[in-house]
């Protein structure tokens, strides 16, 4: 019979930014915890507010299932001696697992697996462990009731959910993100108990903070759903969500205009509140001199407002909070919220104001006092560096720009000695074009101080421009080697200068520019403006570089391609991106034809043969059957045609012409003795397959392929 678990824990109120993650944590832990205990169930269930986290478990089993554990030991020569009898490393083990010292039954010394003894519930026996034979001790596991194994589960649970930062409380010895005030847990709706801290678990649930701050009896999960509701939490965030999205635009929509799109402070602001209602203010029109960017930024970032626009997309004065209470009078809350706002709106008016009084370019001289990176250097040698490597990226792919890039890339950072960007972080690059185009710069120039911060997140804006591009490559590529040239290097928990991010904006834009740019030249040439900085051997961080973006590339088109396309072709080339991008949307294409699999058979057969290579020419007087001359004559005509094909890029076509060579590699595999007696023949069998195989070579490593 099958029951359901219910897991109620209470604080305060925990930070937004931990409770995703936290109900991610709980689920896997939960289910690693279950299936360790040989419990069966049938769903999870995990939700989240401020102020507590749940989880729902369905249909677990109600008893442990019996089982037969195995306990393996030392092998039978540590285990025994020449005449059969224990060791003192063999008798340890079998005390150890309760052996009650009743006799061994071993036949002779040559031993054999089996079993040589019985104690309890548990026997002895001679194991095979791979090549060797060791002594072992199995015995018979009753299964416990899930009610008592629970009681287990559950402390460990809430103590093992990883949190960025957790606290103790009090004079206790336990630790979560916040203060622990109530535990509800049950099971088939009886009380799991335990104690966590000073906190003993039952089945009493707390309402809302402010609205009612009471407690009530919860029977399972159903009821916790319905009683939570009567006290003014909804503990669904799917559900708190979609009601602050309906709520929000409604609000938007009710003042004159409509809903800023924001799903990441939607996200957030889900995860503040229990019970979410909206309200909205208005702020003094004068303030919408102010870029709008920074207007929403501090609403935003400050506040958690949405901001409202108009049809055209221009900011409207108007902001939509949400309260965590449902306010008797939401004029009292407006204009508390009006008041805050305004303080924080004069402010960013002011930094504006003062800091168009000094121009762009004369900010540039104050990036020598900015300590960029301590081994690295300011932040004006930094953009003395990737000015000259935006200066090689124009010179090599776009020329007429070169002028508008070095201006772009001497201006771009000199708006982070600006008051606004000191207040406001967030808007680096856009205060930048704002103040370049009040200065009169050229607009593309102050576009591309703006284009040059891109992409911010996975999956973000590019830049539109050359001038945008080159800078935002050059600015990226100095920083990840930089790093990497200074023992920098992301670990698998710390990124912190975030090198990852860089390496996929630097792929993104080379594919969506579709610049043929050599990445070991790009990272040669950064290297290069970085000698004095480095601390590492260089051609160890040349090769580090190349194998940190070779990751970030494969992980990246593995997500649009078959795996073992994406490693064949990388295998085969990587250095023109867009090349190699080119190569392996073709080859995913070629291997969805019907005829793909007998072909990869047949090539693969090939490239194992050859595997390094002869690196000779075949020579057609050394040939002796005719299967041998047919596949010649075929592969140099073939070879000729896919040339060509992939001189103009049309790998597909390419691949098309490789395909036609498989009847003739048919034939020679099945009449033509490749490994010959004759070295000379030999040889040049090897040699024509080894034309074969790096013809096909040019595109992919064809050994990688699976089929």
């Amino acid at each position: 019979m099958a029951k359901e678990l219910f897991l109620e824990i209470g604080t305060e109120e925990i930070p937004a930014g931990f409770l995703h993650k936290a109900m991610a944590d709980m689920e896997s832990i939960i289910a690693k915890e279950l299936t360790n205990a040989r419990l069966t169930f049938d769903g999870i269930r995990t939700l989240a507010t401020p102020r507590r986290l749940a989880l729902q478990v369905k249909d677990i089993s109600t008893v442990q299932p019996d089982a037969e554990i195995t306990d393996t030991g030392p092998a039978t020569n540590v285990a025994f001696d020449a005449d059969a009898r224990l060791t003192r490393a063999g008798e340890g083990f079998l005390r150890g697992k309760g052996w009650d010292g009743s006799p061994l039954q071993i036949d002779g010394t040559v031993f054999s697996p089996g079993v040589i003894a019985t104690f309890h519930n548990a026997r002895i026996e001679l194991v095979e462990a791979g090549k060797v034979l060791k002594l072992a001790v199995t015995r018979t596991e009753t299964g416990r009731p899930t009610h008592e194994l629970l009681s287990e589960i559950l402390p460990r649970l809430i103590v093992n959910i990883p949190f960025r930062k957790s606290m103790r409380w009090g004079d206790l010895d336990v630790r979560f993100a916040r203060p622990i005030h109530w535990i509800v847990a049950l099971f088939d709706g009886t009380v799991v108990p335990f104690t966590f801290g000073n906190i003993e678990s039952g089945s009493v649930s707390r309402g809302h903070r402010f609205m009612a701050n009471q407690p009530f009896p919860v029977r399972d999960f159903a009821h916790y759903l319905e009683e939570c509701e009567r006290h003014f939490v909804i503990p669904d965030p799917a559900r708190r969500k979609e009601i602050i999205r309906r709520e929000t635009h409604r609000v938007a929509k009710a003042s004159g205009g409509q809903l800023l799109p924001d799903e990441g402070l939607l996200d957030e602001v889900t995860y503040l509140v229990e019970y979410p209602s909206a309200v909205h203010g208005t702020f003094d029109r004068s303030f919408l001199e102010v870029p709008k960017e920074v207007l929403i930024t501090s609403m935003r970032s400050h506040q958690r407002y949405f901001s409202v626009i108009d049809e055209g997309g221009r900011l409207l004065p108007v902001f939509i909070t949400i309260p965590n209470t449902l306010a008797d009078d939401p004029s009292v809350v407006v204009k508390g919220n009006e008041r805050v706002l305004r303080a924080r709106l004069s402010d960013a008016r002011f930094f504006f104001e003062e800091d168009k009084k000094v121009p762009l370019e004369k900010r540039v001289e104050a990036l020598k006092s900015v300590v960029y990176q301590q081994k690295l250097g300011t932040s004006f040698e930094k953009m003395e560096r990737f000015r000259q490597l935006a200066h090689w990226l124009a010179a090599g792919l776009n020329e007429p720009v070169l002028d508008k890039v070095h201006r772009a890339a001497t201006l771009c950072k000199a708006d982070l000695v600006t008051g606004m960007v000191g207040e406001f972080p967030e808007v680096q690059g856009i205060m930048g074009r704002e103040y370049a185009l009040h200065d009169g710069e050229d607009a593309e120039v102050a576009n591309a101080i703006a284009e040059h911060y891109l992409p911010t997140q996975a999956g973000g804006e590019l830049p539109s421009s050359d001038i945008g591009a080159f800078v935002s490559l050059a600015d990226k590529m100095d920083t990840i080697c930089g790093c990497f040239g200074v023992g920098l290097i992301p670990t698998g928990s710390a990124d912190p200068y975030g090198l990852r991010r860089s390496a996929i904006g630097i792929i993104n834009i080379t594919l969506d520019k579709g610049y043929r740019l050599p990445l070991t030249s790009f990272i040669t040439a950064s290297l290069d403006l970085l000698q004095c900085k480095i601390t590492r051997e260089r051609e160890k961080v040349h090769k580090e570089v190349l194998e940190f973006f070779k990751g970030r590339f494969v992980n990246l088109l593995a997500d649009r391609f078959p795996g073992d396309v994406v490693e064949a072709v990388v295998a085969a080339s990587f250095d023109d991106l867009v090349e190699t991008a080119a190569k392996i949307a073709a080859l995913s294409e070629f291997k969805r034809r019907p005829d793909f699999e007998p072909l990869a058979v047949a090539f693969k057969r090939v490239c194992n043969i050859v595997k390094g290579g002869v690196d000779v020419p075949p020579a057609e007087g050394l040939f002796q059957e005719d299967a041998e001359r047919r596949l010649y004559a075929s592969y140099r005509t073939v070879s000729k045609n896919a040339e060509v094909k992939i001189a103009d890029r049309d790998y597909l076509a390419a691949l098309a012409e490789i395909a036609t060579l498989k009847e003739s590699v048919d034939l020679f595999f099945d009449t033509v003795m490749v490994m010959s007696d004759d070295e000379r023949v030999r040889n040049n069998r090897l040699a024509l397959l080894t034309g074969i195989a790096r013809m096909f070579g040019n595109i992919a490593d064809f050994a990688k392929i699976s089929i």
